[in-house]
């Protein structure tokens, strides 16, 4: 058994879960199936079993002071495993639910595109769209004075910005050069004062000296010009100017003659939207924001709004709330018995959004009185100020049941700061390129035209870009787009993503583990897959792949099939070896589909349905193209159609949430559409989805 040691995995006595003492080898290097029946003992051997011992056995490795930090691992129930490989599992747990977290970022292509736009990107002005050039000082200076002109101001050098340390060394050095005060996060400080500045080494710190302080009236130019020529020298080519609240940014580098807008030197981390220094200002790098919606605080329109159109008015015990309606419609002109949907766009806007125009209010309560004269907040706006103001975490999801998240309206969706969008590679934003699907990408690359310095700085940056952007096509995931969010992906897609990420790092010895990479995808794109995984083998690597694919199985070069029967009556071995050992057992059930002595019956008559019918019209949302489906009831249908064709956000985010919100009030916004007929021919909807089933996360310290 010496040389099997070495050539093959071997496992002795498995006992995890419903496994009966069963004991395996799995050859080095080859590519392996493990399949059976549902509840067979597939992924207590593949996963509880073999990765579980692997890993555990990594983590002893460890120092004393490491393992502290990761906890005991259980030791599987098994007699003994021999030729075990560092394992790599790549299952169907679902991406990091972050909002920041999108495929770009996940697959690292983002970080690329980052070096990329840093280095060889042209900015533009982002207000009129005119390319951006260096700046001299003498412009500068001319710049201050149109922008500054009159007021006193402070010339700043920004010396350290956002870095780390407690920057001593440089206090001294400004000391000894003869400046007297500093700015350190916001907050001036002298330095010829005998205490020094104790900054906290372990944090980010800002540091800008004032080079000097002067008032812009009469001739002050070549004060400010030694200055400003002072503060490029001493940080390396750029400075700021504060007045106040009042603030400007300066560079050599680049500035739009034109508008006088000055941006800051690329570098990777401006492109960077979870980094304060490239997040939009608004949505701080989500691209959404969430506004209170008019749907959900007017779901019923035919109301009006005594009925309780105002939905958290509706059972409101507030003794203003219909009062308040009332002084509204007096002084607008509008009657609040009239139904919500026959009132005019005024006598919306002004109830929602509210209005300028002063109203006189008496409200008359149980105890005191109030009245006044004063502008219309409006409902929403009401909502939204509260939001914002409350510390109370139950008032804050009260407020959120009534909230969407939209676009939001200054990046729009795009996550970056205005400057930072108007950075260009080939005529294209960094979120541009990042908005296409992985095909168009690739096809922006290979057309993309670069000479001289940047094509030289670019083309590793871009080989190792389309290496990333290819593997994601050979596993059928060319129709996602890099800034979708990590969060929306289906387990399948979610797996392949790893998959791709994998084969990308080029490791070889490894044992990789996977489950079932066949989900979710379309059988045109099996081959794909498959081709993938063979790549995967052929770099030196052990593949088990636990799977009920026939196309799979049949290409596996080892296959292991449990049974005979799920749970208890599963966990044994019932046949091991070649695709021709399995088709010639009369005991596997697998090998019986797969000669065709047992197969599923096609039923020869189908169910008529009971004749009703649920019509989706419209349909818009990411990519359906404003389809109608008609869905006849009591019947049983499947929606299909290769990966990314649009199934999921017909059903998931079309019709599930259109009916969650028609029957059970559900607060979730649905995709776009025209709406639904039929709803009164149903009284509940149930989703069952890919949710992780529980199994304890399969995640490899070592990876």
């Amino acid at each position: 058994m010496g040389d099997l040691t070495v050539k093959c995995l071997e496992v002795v006595g498995a006992r995890e879960h419903n496994l009966k003492g069963v004991g395996v080898r799995i050859p080095r290097n080859t590519f392996t199936v493990i399949t059976g029946l549902s509840g067979s003992g597939k992924s207590s051997l593949a996963f509880d079993t073999i990765f579980a011992e692997g890993q555990r056995r990594y983590v002893e490795s460890l120092s004393a002071y490491a393992r502290q930090f990761l906890g005991q691992m259980k030791k599987p129930d098994v007699d003994y495993i021999e030729g075990l490989s560092p394992a790599i599992a790549i299952d169907q747990k679902a991406l990091s639910r972050n909002p920041r977290s999108t495929v770009g970022t996940v697959t690292e292509i983002f970080d690329y595109f980052r070096l990329l736009w840093a280095n060889i990107g042209i900015p533009h002005c982002p207000k009129c769209g005119k390319r951006i050039e260096r700046q001299s000082a003498e412009q500068i200076v001319s710049a201050v004075r149109h922008d500054f002109d009159g007021d006193r101001i402070q010339v700043l050098a920004p010396v350290v910005d956002d870095r780390k340390g407690h920057h001593k060394i440089l206090f001294d050095q400004l000391r000894r050069d003869g400046y007297i005060r500093v700015r350190v996060d916001g907050e001036e400080h002298r330095l010829d004062e005998e205490d020094a500045i104790e900054l906290d080494k372990n944090y980010k710190h800002t540091i800008e000296v004032v080079v000097d302080r002067l008032e812009l009236k009469g001739d002050v130019r070549q004060r400010l010009t030694d200055s400003v020529e002072n503060a490029l020298q001493l940080s390396g080519g750029g400075l700021r100017i504060i007045q106040g609240k009042k603030k400007g940014s300066y560079s050599e580098e680049f500035a739009c003659t034109t508008c006088g807008i000055s941006i800051p030197e690329l570098k990777p981390r401006m492109f960077s939207f979870n980094s304060p220094h490239g997040a939009c200002e608004m949505c701080q790098g989500l691209g959404t924001y969430k506004r209170v919606s008019e749907d959900l605080m007017v779901p019923d329109k035919d109301l009006s709004l005594r009925e309780g159109a105002i939905r958290p008015w509706a059972n409101s015990s507030s003794q203003y709330a219909d009062q308040w309606l009332q002084a509204i419609g007096d002084h607008f002109g509008f009657s609040v018995d009239t139904p919500w949907n026959e009132l005019d766009e005024e006598a919306r806007r002004v109830v929602l959004y509210g209005s300028d125009e002063k109203v006189h209010m008496k409200l008359v309560g149980k105890h005191m009185t109030h009245e006044w004269t004063r502008p219309v907040e409006g409902v929403i706006n009401a909502w939204e100020r509260r939001y914002m103001e409350t510390n109370s975490e139950w008032s804050r999801r009260e407020i959120e049941a009534y909230m969407e998240i939209r676009d939001c309206p200054s990046c729009p969706g795009n996550r970056l700061r205005p400057e930072t969008l108007a950075v260009t590679v080939g005529g294209k934003s960094i979120m541009d390129v990042s908005s296409l699907s992985v095909g168009q990408c690739l096809a922006y690359f290979e057309d993309l035209e670069l000479v001289g310095r940047d094509a030289k700085i670019a083309k590793e940056v871009i080989k190792e870009i389309s290496a990333r952007l290819s593997f994601m096509r050979n596993v059928g995931l060319g129709y996602l787009t890099l800034d979708r969010s990590s969060g929306t992906l289906a387990g399948g897609e979610a797996q392949r993503i790893r998959l791709a990420t994998q084969i990308g790092s080029g490791l070889v010895g490894v044992m990789y583990i996977l489950d079932e990479p066949s989900i979710g995808l379309h059988q045109r794109d099996n081959m794909r897959l498959l081709r993938t995984l063979e790549q995967l083998r052929d770099l030196g690597n052990t593949l088990i792949v636990v799977e009920h694919d026939e196309e799979t199985i049949r290409h596996a070069e080892h296959i292991i099939d449990l049974g005979p029967g799920a749970g208890e009556h599963g966990g044994e071995v019932v046949c091991e070896g070649t695709l021709s050992d399995i088709l010639a057992c009369p005991e596997s059930l697998t090998g019986a589909y797969l000669t065709g002595r047992m197969s599923i019956e096609v039923p020869e008559q189908r169910r008529p349905g009971n004749g009703k019918v649920l019509t989706v019209r419209g349909a818009r949302e990411h990519n359906l193209k404003h389809i109608d489906v008609d869905f006849p009831l009591g019947t049983f249908i499947s929606v299909t159609g290769v990966s990314g064709s649009g199934k999921s956000t017909l059903v998931s985010e079309v019709m599930h949430k259109s009916i969650a919100r028609a029957l059970h009030g559900s607060h979730k916004v649905p995709g776009a559409h025209d709406g639904i007929d039929g709803l009164i021919h149903i009284d509940k909807v149930i989703v069952i989805d890919q949710t992780p089933n529980g199994r304890t996360p399969r995640s490899n310290p070592a990876t």
